[in-house]
């Protein structure tokens, strides 16, 4: 299907404030952009560049006043996550060298701290996607999902005191889980469509039977609709926008995913 996602997001700056965004989703294997805007008001020279990661980033210096960017591009996505039930383990050994980073602990996923809880979510389950697959199941009717609850990240450790989070705290305990088990996992941002509220959005992926695959534990079902944004080790890898100095907020953020072909 294809589908039209808009990110709106409006500052007032008080001081000169320089700004790495990401914004830019990017053609690779689940998904494909055909079209794509990206506005930036008032016109401003700015520098992109690929981080670690992949993602697509953008450096530039907010002068005084009124502050936009506008996003927005048409992705051509599946209509269904790929599920792979019975896909193998990958020993480390044999773990492409761009992986391996993504075994180790974060800043918010201590995986070095969930060897226990992992092996007991995970107890007579196929090594490999099946034991993602409970640790997904384990969460969603473990941890609660409470869109909105929390205004900055915190770690795996915290997800699993509380009990509960929004989706960006749910990645992080999944990812935690999975690394203990010494199966790759990374963050992901980006967009959902028919996600119930509309904002950004954040899932997790794991690295089994040779390739990524897609997990939300804040969603039933398999259904398709995710067009990421940026990926990293965890959320402090894929903020879509960071500022240095004094502290900005939107004054309008609007976010927006519709679609506009089957």
């Amino acid at each position: 299907m294809l589908l039209r996602v808009t990110c709106d997001l409006v500052f007032n700056i008080e001081i000169p404030t320089p700004f790495i965004l990401m914004l830019r989703p990017r053609s690779g294997a689940q998904q494909w952009i055909t079209r794509e805007t990206y506005n930036i008001e008032p016109n401003l020279q700015a520098y992109e560049f690929t981080d670690f990661f992949g993602n697509l980033c953008q450096r530039i210096i907010a002068p005084i006043g009124t502050f936009s960017v506008f996003t927005q591009a048409d992705v051509k996505i599946s209509k269904y996550i790929d599920e792979a039930p019975g896909a193998n383990f990958i020993d480390v050994q044999n773990l492409p060298d761009n992986v391996l980073s993504y075994l180790l602990p974060s800043r918010y996923c201590e995986s070095d701290r969930f060897s226990e809880l992992a092996n007991n979510i995970t107890y007579n389950q196929l090594p490999g996607y099946n034991q993602v697959a409970a640790i997904e199941n384990w969460l969603r009717n473990t941890i609660s999902y409470i869109p909105g609850s929390s205004d900055y990240a915190i770690s795996a450790i915290e997800v699993n005191y509380k009990q509960s989070g929004v989706c960006r705290d749910l990645a992080h305990l999944g990812i935690a889980l999975c690394r203990s088990l010494s199966i790759p996992a990374r963050m992901v941002v980006g967009y959902l469509h028919k996600l119930d509220p509309m904002d950004m959005h954040a899932w997790f992926e794991a690295y089994v039977g040779g390739r990524w695959y897609t997990f939300d534990a804040t969603q039933t079902g398999r259904k398709g609709g995710y067009v990421a944004v940026g990926y990293g080790l965890d959320a402090a890898n894929v903020a879509v926008f960071n500022q240095f100095g004094p502290a900005v907020y939107p004054t309008k953020q609007v976010i927006k995913v519709e679609q506009i072909k089957n």
